[in-house]
């Protein structure tokens, strides 16, 4: 009876910090000008591209819903950069659904990096088809993340102080309040919020042989899951999330993407110079006809991204 109430309390815990957290600070507000001017690279032709114009321009003018998503990732081996490409290859048919014709992907890295990144989550994107919706761009040293305002995290002014050891102290939720309750969150599920795209991205890993391979059960032909062994929990089998399930993405992402690729996915010298190590990351969604912003945020942690269900209910 005591770990059920200790559990409980966690839930909590983790429901309520991370509701503190704001989805859409600047909604109805001119989305442009924070990143108007501000270059980034494409990774198909390497051509410079500006977000302002990129955001602002429309792809479907005879929609009555055209709409433009712009997401500021982080440097390729981190847990938020990793987590925003599978949340985005799960979620973007429903984006299209909603009107987002467009979706630009920028990450903190550079080329060889991003395209690791996005093959390892199975994300198509223009790199390799032109008609694809989702536009690979690179911002190695982070420059339109700051534009933008996102967290820089733990004493980003102590130059001279090793990225290495912010990062540490981010874990703890130094200059990232929010890591611990989405770290938290992870373990212990949630029983009211569904985020189904944990399975696919569990999936893609387990396809690929990556590490822990024992929570699902594929179809040995097609690779579809036939039975997802966290349903089969006792009690928690039927919550919406359930508990230890993101953990286990968390653990195979870490272990099989980061540490298995650090060195081709690890920020530069020079990017860990500009304090790409320690920042987080954003996304923004905009409505191309008003020019407003429909849908802002900002990472206020470790682990804790944008969540896909309420950009979509948002919207």
């Amino acid at each position: 009876e005591a770990s059920i109430e200790i559990m409980k309390n966690l839930i909590l815990f983790a429901i309520s910090a991370i509701a503190l957290i704001p989805t859409d600070s600047l909604n109805g507000v001119d989305a442009y000008a924070p990143l108007a001017g501000v270059s980034v690279k494409s990774v198909r032709n390497n051509e410079p591209i500006d977000l302002g114009n990129f955001l602002s321009s429309s792809s479907s003018p005879e929609s009555s819903t055209d709409r433009t998503m712009v997401i500021l990732g982080t440097y390729a081996a981190d847990f938020n950069a990793i987590e925003y490409v599978q949340r985005l290859r799960y979620y973007l048919p429903l984006l299209k659904e909603k009107g987002i014709s467009k979706v630009g992907l920028v990450l903190n890295c550079e080329v060889e990096a991003a395209k690791t990144l996005v093959q390892m989550a199975d994300l198509s994107t223009d790199e390799t088809d032109e008609t694809c919706t989702v536009k690979l761009m690179i911002d190695p040293l982070g420059a339109a993340g700051r534009a933008f305002g996102v967290g820089r995290g733990w004493l980003p002014e102590k130059e001279d102080m090793s990225p290495f050891l912010k990062l540490f102290g981010m874990l703890w939720g130094l200059g990232a309040w929010a890591t611990l309750p989405a770290v938290i969150g992870g373990y212990i599920g949630n029983p009211f919020c569904a985020q189904p795209w944990i399975e696919d991205a569990l999936a893609v890993g387990q396809r690929k042989s990556r590490w822990p391979d024992n929570a699902l059960e594929l179809d040995e032909e097609t690779g579809l899951v036939k039975v997802n062994k966290f349903t089969e929990l006792p009690y928690v089998g039927e919550w919406k999330r359930r508990p230890l399930e993101l953990a286990t993405l968390r653990l195979q992402n870490m272990v099989d993407i980061s540490i298995k690729n650090w060195k081709s996915l690890a920020p530069t010298e020079e990017a860990l110079d500009a304090g790409v190590l320690t920042q987080l990351g954003g996304c923004i969604v905009v409505d191309n006809q008003t020019g407003k912003s429909l849908f802002e945020w900002k990472d206020p942690g470790i682990c804790a991204v944008a969540n896909f269900e309420d950009i979509l209910e948002k919207i």
